[in-house]
């Protein structure tokens, strides 16, 4: 039975929550604690928002090229050009998490300010590859949907949507041929960063302040010291908590995690008596206040794993029209939709990885720990999940991102002890590649595909693994 801990991190006081937290064991019972009133205080939080609007069906498009509304959604489905609030973030979903999307879903959107319309734009429909293993409780929350890859589109006030299943224009009139029932699109609007509060002649919604691209020097003192809590009366209670788990890395309420020598990583990791420890440089990590995730949104409790064996990368097929300074709304804008539009318990990758190399915090439990994710179905248990933002089927990964794939796998592959060059023995939850129950065994370091039938992480970066691979090693000194 996989092992597995949901726990609450228990709260008594501002000064508490600066000491460092070790991994709770995974047998633990789930524990709570109350919060003194005056621990933390309780901010605004981030005011993104999400439009659900239904797709109706449409008929195929007449002589003038254009569809319209039909009342047959079996085959085609869709939004003819409607007006919007702002969002920068599109996806489609429905109803059935088991059921697939057999076709193609296309949008456009209007320019919030410019009122251009963008060309058609295809969206990754194949996203139940995405997810939490078959019996968990977040799979099995009665929450879960299904949902096609979510585009990020930039600052729009309009949108387009045409979904069509593989039979239309046949005579294919079967159940296995139609939509899936229940389909919507779902606009994201990022909000915007509460620690950078948007200002007249500012970028709009979706153009955050770009993250530091100067990490710290290496050797950084990244122990939380009690007492020192400069932004502690700003956090809620779901932020201490989520800070609170990396307190042993920076202080509550950092904003990034600071990269840390070689000699200090593995001066850090628990290793096995006289075994030497091949352990990389910590890489500077963006916290997830620093990316502004809305710790309100997600499930309170943390959920772990015994270690981590392997980590696959994937690359998140919200196309590549995104800019680093942008790439905190971009990761709110997924975790809003793997939340409130698709049903999971929190954001389904452990890390992300921008254009510009910048390494980011994902699912929440703290970024040392074995986290639990919802990022190759299957094989979640004892791995990490890695999304390089963009979409790489036909576009090459810049070398940057490639980089930090091998300097943060070099690091936490290295705390539980993983060559990134070997290879492990997973035990399979059911991924349509591998029966339940079955063996599989995989490159530490894998590819989405390589545990499930699926184009992620796109052919380009595929290809760039083994580089990843030996990078990593040497970073780990061997």
């Amino acid at each position: 039975m996989r092992a597995l801990l949901a726990t609450s991190i228990g709260v008594t006081c501002a000064t508490a929550l600066t000491l460092p937290l070790a991994a709770p064991a995974p047998a633990t019972p789930a524990t709570t604690a109350t919060v003194a009133p005056a621990a933390v205080a309780s901010p605004a939080e981030p005011a993104g928002s999400t439009q659900s609007l239904p797709l109706r069906a449409l008929t195929a498009p007449r002589a003038t090229g254009k569809p319209t509304e039909s009342s047959n959604p079996a085959a085609a489905q869709g939004l003819l050009r409607r007006d919007a609030h702002r969002f920068s973030l599109v996806g489609v979903i429905w109803d059935d998490a088991d059921a697939e999307l057999h076709g193609t879903v296309q949008v456009r959107t209007r320019a919030t300010g410019t009122g251009r319309w963008s060309g058609w734009q295809s969206l990754e429909t194949h996203n139940i590859d995405h997810a939490a293993d078959s019996g968990s409780p977040e799979r099995e929350s009665g929450k879960v949907r299904g949902s096609t890859a979510p585009l990020w589109v930039g600052d729009s006030d309009g949108v387009d949507v045409r979904v069509r299943s593989e039979s239309a224009g046949t005579r294919d009139t079967t159940a296995a041929g139609a939509l899936p029932a229940g389909l919507r699109v779902e606009l994201v609007d990022p909000g915007e960063d509460p620690e950078q509060p948007r200002t007249e002649g500012a970028p709009a919604t979706g153009s955050a302040t770009a993250v530091p691209a100067v990490a710290p020097s290496a050797g950084t003192t990244t122990a939380a010291q009690p007492g020192a809590l400069p932004e502690t009366a700003g956090l809620t209670l779901a932020a201490a908590e989520s800070s609170a788990v990396n307190a042993d890395l920076a202080p509550l309420g950092a904003r990034e995690i600071p990269a840390l020598g070689k000699a200090e990583s593995e001066e850090q990791a628990v290793v096995a008596a006289g075994a030497k420890p091949f352990v990389g440089p910590r890489p500077r990590i963006v916290t997830r206040k620093g990316w502004g995730a809305d710790e309100s949104l997600r499930e309170r409790a943390f959920a772990y794993t015994s270690t981590v064996k392997a980590a696959f990368v994937h690359h998140s097929a919200t196309g590549n029209n995104y800019t680093c300074a942008q790439a905190p709304s971009v990761l709110r804008s997924i975790y809003r939709y793997h939340v409130k539009s698709s049903g999971w318990r929190d954001f389904g990758y452990n890390f992300a990885v921008d254009k510009c190399g910048n390494i980011y915090e994902g699912r929440a439990g703290g970024v040392s720990k074995a986290v639990l994710g919802a990022h190759t179905l299957g094989f979640n248990t004892n791995s990490m999940g890695i999304a390089v933002l963009g979409t790489f089927s036909s576009k090459n990964p810049p070398a940057a991102s490639v980089t930090a794939i091998a300097k943060l796998t070099a690091w936490k592959l290295g705390l539980f002890g993983r060559n990134p060059k070997g290879k492990v023995t997973l035990v399979s939850g059911g991924s349509g590649k591998y029966k339940k129950g079955a063996k599989a065994t995989l490159n530490v370091i894998s590819g989405h595909r390589d545990g499930f039938a699926t184009e992620c992480p796109g052919i380009r970066l595929y290809k760039k693994l083994g580089t990843a691979r030996t990078s990593s090693a040497k970073l780990q000194g061997r």
